[in-house]
């Protein structure tokens, strides 16, 4: 008899293959058996729905989070049973604890978690970045977790404040980053991240560390991995310069037979430059290259509210006057008509141009009930010109519905030209991954950590604007393939032999819910938070931490060390 069997379900095993209707039995944290199953101790009847594999999110930011989350929430809430964090050049080893506060600046700047949240939730157990994998391998959660070698620490734990300066390194420097590269693959890390983009800086305002590395530089960290085992090599890039920034990426890759990773997404500035980016990639790959472009579920978007990070009057003096204020004082603020008047008038504080694009393009700014794939028409400009009224009195009173607690939705990457099309070309093409979804960063201004789920309601059951992605590729996209991109060879299939991670979902009735402000932090620290429902269950090494939608409070995820081999 074995342990558990789901009974009766429509399986898309991750490989995408056309899914189709049978019994899965699993014996401790293994699927056992396929097909027509014997009986088991608990059975689940899933006939009528949809069962996949856990889905692999690489791209999450979790570093702090999973120090005091045990849900590691919102991740585990829409499906995911593996998360990798570490990503762009940002984490907390390796760390002096002189350097402590300095990382939480790093981290709040670059990914807009509060820094009162960090200081207060991280328990400082490590020093080297060895330590910080021995410190987070005694935990228990939900959901597997695996980290990444972050570029931004190790600079810093190096060079000092010539590091945080992103001052040239020196030989010796160079000899010994690469070494503590070196020593966090071989502990358990699957990979090492860096970020060259200009839109990541620490709240102090300068650069991540490592944001204009030499070539010397990269090349002796490639080298040191390279000798430490497989692993990727992952790049957050400035979108304007991903096409000549693969010419490096490609020598990088081809010339140490080693796997990079960057990030791609379309930018208004340059609509049409993602196609060059995917012919280069294309190119670089046909070469001889490992490269993937890691692209993101949906337009990558800024959730604007009056409590959040960013609204249309953000930079503008009477905002900025009360805007750390309590909510009750700002909340009378703005049920003053001469403060409102104020709000719809005056001039706002130029802080750089990329502010004032996403603080006064109410060309991108759409009602949040217009959902992620929004006409132009539903656009606040287009409102404000049909009804005679200004932009941001539109908007106001958008802001100003719940008691002040109502959204803007600003599709910020992906959608320069108004719909999701740019996406439905980027995932069919082979040379990319899914990814992005940042979800346990961003949590004053973007609120994608239920990508998974979106990519199932939307790309592969409602969408009306365009095409849509079969189901199987939907799944395959993020269980098999985002598995295997990070050398995770064991899951993300649903075969004999492979780890029982399991979704049974109602994709009928699967439903995300409206992004809503949440004060759940450590020291009462914001984030935005989006919940789904319809997920039946959830099963993470062969035990249900998710069943229709609630927890059960089972911990059965630990740190993934290292890359794992397919069952034999």
């Amino acid at each position: 008899m074995h342990d558990v069997v789901i009974r009766d379900g429509f399986v898309v095993d991750g490989t995408g293959a056309e899914g189709r209707v049978m019994d899965i039995g699993i014996e401790g944290e293994t699927i056992v058996a396929l097909g027509e199953v014997g009986p088991g101790h608990r059975e689940v009847d899933a006939h009528g729905l949809l069962v996949t594999p856990g889905f692999v999110d690489v791209h999450t930011h979790y570093d702090a989070q999973v120090t005091w989350d045990d849900k590691i929430d919102p991740s585990s809430g829409h499906g995911c049973t593996t998360v990798v964090m570490g990503n762009c050049g940002v984490g907390f080893a390796p760390v002096k604890v002189n350097q402590r506060d300095w990382l939480i600046g790093l981290m709040e700047g670059v990914e807009d978690i509060p820094g009162a949240a960090l200081s207060e939730g991280i328990k400082w157990d490590w020093e080297s970045f060895p330590e910080y994998i021995d410190s987070i391998g005694k935990l228990h959660r939900t959901i597997d977790f695996a980290t990444q070698v972050p570029h931004g620490a190790v600079r810093g734990y190096v060079m000092g404040e010539r590091g945080a300066d992103n001052e040239d390194a020196n030989p010796d420097d160079i000899i010994k980053m690469a070494t503590m590269v070196k020593d966090g693959i071989k502990a358990g890390a699957l990979g090492f991240s860096t970020s060259r983009t200009p839109l990541h800086k620490a709240i102090d305002g300068r650069y991540v560390p490592g944001t204009f590395a030499a070539q010397d530089e990269l090349w002796a960290i490639a080298k040191a991995m390279k000798s430490a085992g497989p692993s990727i090599f992952q790049v957050a890039c400035d979108h304007t310069t991903v096409p000549a920034d693969l010419n490096w990426m490609e020598s990088l890759s081809r010339d140490l037979d080693l796997e990079v990773m960057f990030n791609l997404s379309q930018i208004d500035q340059a609509p049409t430059l993602w196609t060059d980016g995917l012919s280069r990639l294309r190119a670089a790959n046909q070469s001889g290259a490992k490269i993937k472009a890691q692209v993101a579920g949906r337009a990558i978007g800024i959730v604007m509210g009056l409590r959040a990070t960013a609204h249309p009057f953000a930079l503008l003096p009477s905002w900025l006057q009360i805007m750390h204020r309590p909510w009750t004082e700002q909340w009378t603020a703005l049920n003053d008509s001469a403060f409102r008047q104020k709000l719809l008038t005056e001039e706002p504080i130029y802080v750089g141009d990329f502010e004032t694009f996403v603080t006064t393009s109410f060309n991108k700014m759409y009602p949040i009930s217009a959902g992620y794939e929004p006409r132009a028409d539903d656009s606040i400009a287009a409102q404000a010109a049909y009804t005679g009224r200004t932009c941001r009195e539109v908007a106001l009173e958008y802001l100003l519905e719940s008691e002040g607690h109502g959204q803007l939705y600003f599709p910020l990457f992906n959608y320069a030209q108004g719909d999701l099309d740019v996406l439905f070309k980027l995932h069919q093409d082979p040379d990319t991954l899914i990814g992005l979804s940042d979800a346990g960063a961003h949590c004053g201004a973007i609120c994608d950590g239920g990508m998974p789920t979106f990519m199932l309601t939307h790309w592969a059951r409602d969408r009306s604007r365009g095409s849509r992605l079969p189901l199987e590729w939907v799944v395959h996209r993020q269980t098999q393939q985002t598995a295997q991109a990070y050398g995770l060879r064991e899951r993300g299939t649903i075969r004999e032999g492979y780890r029982a991670d399991l979704n049974v979902i109602d994709f009928d009735n699967l439903r995300l819910t409206a992004p809503r402000m949440h004060w759940d932090l450590p020291a009462g620290g914001r984030r935005l938070l989006q919940k789904a429902t319809g997920y039946v269950a959830t099963i993470c090494a062969g035990e249900f931490i998710l069943e229709n939608d609630a927890y059960t409070g089972a911990l059965p995820g630990r740190l993934v060390r290292g890359r794992q081999s397919s069952p034999v």
